[in-house]
């Protein structure tokens, strides 16, 4: 039975029940406010107490009480007459107000129905779109008019859903055609060195070295990148452990040991107390801070500062780099997207993976380009949840720093 065909019926069962209790209720209050004594006496009822009064007429025998008699038969039938013209009239209520009461449930089932038909028609272009994108067509929309009402607010939902899931697989072709290029890359590299090698009838053994050193340096490029891919990959799950974490100390790590010739790197601000996952922060860290060194200018400058509230923890990260178009910062946290000029260095995955660690621990990041180069990162992360180490004195951290 189709949801059509329910509401139908229910609507027709509820016009029933509500019908079929009117029509009760107003048989009890017509037979408790019509007595029989309200019906009028008949017609012929004078002449019948004359005629009963002129039966001793001329002398003949009558018994005396015989006025008596027929005033009491004239009372017993009238009240007779009248019971049975009430019953007879309570008779017919009931069963015209029943006759009526089916007729019209009949029409309110149809118009149950009709109605029925127009409220579920949104429902059937939901259902035609989730089938279309079922079999992969994410291109269907409902744009849904009328009132704003639950069906409207469903349609307009299912269409920002299709949008978001259209983005998303979108993106994904875009991701897998990108590392699928990014990983044939060293391997063509690899296959090509092999092929070479293996070419020459009598390869020396600095043939065979020089191959040994490009593949094994392809190969930790392409272990390189499938630890990117694992790190994107894992981050979108979330934190796999919370733990509190000092950002001004676990920066001073990955700045100690990041190589930077020639670029001064300075650290200033709060200690940052965070609730993360220290693994995912720390990589991170290394991405903006490895982006701010390798993106420079010679003899270039990373600021980095800290600063603490009650609500807010926020990370900045400023480097003296090259400028670059505002139209293509939002571009850069795509994954694989490199700017011209940066063809051939990293894979494109770095602000990437900061955007997806960013948003598994539900901080704010904004990146913009500076007017005089370079890129100005922000992170805003929310307020700390669980207790402060132990062991990590404030005031030591700060004196670190």
């Amino acid at each position: 039975m189709t949801a059509r065909m329910k509401l139908a019926l229910l609507f027709s069962g509820l016009f029933a029940i509500a019908g079929f209790v009117l029509v009760a209720l107003t048989y009890v209050l017509v037979a408790s406010n019509v007595k029989s004594t309200d019906i009028s006496t008949p017609a012929d009822s004078k002449s019948f107490v004359k005629t009963c009064a002129e039966l001793g007429a001329n002398g003949a025998p009558v018994d005396p009480t015989l006025k008596m008699k027929c005033g009491t038969l004239l009372s017993h039938s009238t009240a007779a007459a009248a019971a049975a013209q009430r019953a007879d009239m309570l008779q017919t209520l009931a069963v015209d107000a029943l006759l009526v009461l089916a007729v019209l449930t009949v029409a309110a089932g149809f118009a149950g129905w009709f109605v029925a038909g127009r409220i579920l028609r949104p429902v059937r272009c939901i259902t035609a779109a989730a089938r279309a994108a079922g079999d992969g067509d994410l291109t269907a929309r409902l744009a849904l008019g009328g009132p704003r009402d639950e069906i409207r607010e469903l349609a307009d939902t299912f269409d920002g859903m299709l949008d978001t899931l259209e983005e998303a697989f979108a993106a994904q072709r875009r991701f897998i055609a990108n590392a699928s290029h990014e990983l044939r890359t060293p391997l063509t590299v690899i296959r090509t060195r092999v092929d070479v090698a293996l070419a020459k009838p009598e390869a020396s053994i600095a043939d065979l070295q020089r191959m040994g050193e490009d593949v094994r340096a392809e190969t930790e490029h392409a272990g390189d990148l499938v630890e990117a891919l694992l790190t994107l990959s894992r981050s979108d799950f979330g934190p796999h452990r919370e733990e509190r974490i000092r950002l001004a100390e676990l920066t001073r790590r990955v700045v100690d040991r990041t190589s930077a010739p020639g670029i001064t790197v300075s650290l200033t601000g709060d200690p940052g107390d965070i609730t993360g996952d220290p693994d995912l922060l720390e990589r991170l860290i290394g991405n903006l801070v490895d982006n701010a060194v390798r993106y420079n200018a010679p003899d270039g400058a990373v600021t980095i500062s800290i600063a603490e509230s009650d609500e807010h923890t926020v990370f900045r990260i400023q480097n003296t780099g090259p400028a670059i178009p505002q139209e293509e910062v939002a571009r850069l946290l795509e994954p694989f997207t490199r700017l011209n000029d940066r063809v051939g260095e990293g894979f494109g995955l770095g602000l990437s993976i900061v955007a997806t660690i960013a948003r598994a621990h539900d901080a704010t990041l904004d990146v913009l380009g500076s007017p005089d180069g370079g890129l100005d990162v922000t992170i805003t992360f929310g307020q700390p949840r669980g207790p402060i180490p132990a062991d990590t004195d404030v005031e030591d951290q700060l004196e670190r720093i």
